[in-house]
């Protein structure tokens, strides 16, 4: 599940990711472009009831621009988190039921106005490669 808004500057990094993963999709690995409506495909979620789910968002952690970590369940309550209605952590309690493992990948922004700064695309690219290679245990955790 990639959540952003593709009007908002580096909140876009999610749509963004979603686009170079379509190229990668296949029966055991599905993308979701969420937009900033991510409520509205957890029917998606129920149905396909993922081992593994990844929620993919831009994140204010307090980092440099473009650095990428998991963020734990008990973590998120302390982040502020892209431009979406509903907060993450009462997405993941919900879909917690239809999924194997949850886990939040967030992308610390530099501008939540204008384009996608070089620095969080570059870091997008580089978490693509990462996904696709079945590389996750590469990113931290946040502290």
């Amino acid at each position: 599940m990639c959540i952003g808004n593709r009007d908002g500057g580096d909140d876009a990094i999610g749509p963004y990711i979603a686009d170079k993963l379509k190229a990668f999709e296949n029966e055991d690995f599905g993308v979701i472009d969420c937009d900033v409506v991510p409520e509205n495909y957890t029917s998606v979620v129920k149905k396909y009831k993922p081992e593994k789910l990844i929620i993919i968002d831009a994140t204010k952690m307090g980092l440099s621009p473009g650095e990428i970590r998991i963020v734990p369940k008990e973590k998120i309550g302390n982040m502020h988190v892209s431009t979406h209605g509903i907060p993450l952590s009462v997405l993941i309690t919900y879909l917690e039921p239809y999924a194997g493992k949850i886990v939040l990948i967030g992308i610390e922004p530099e501008s939540l106005s204008g384009k996608i700064s070089s620095s969080v695309k570059k870091s997008g690219d580089n978490l693509v490669k990462l996904l696709k290679n079945k590389r996750l245990n590469e990113i931290e955790n946040i502290q």
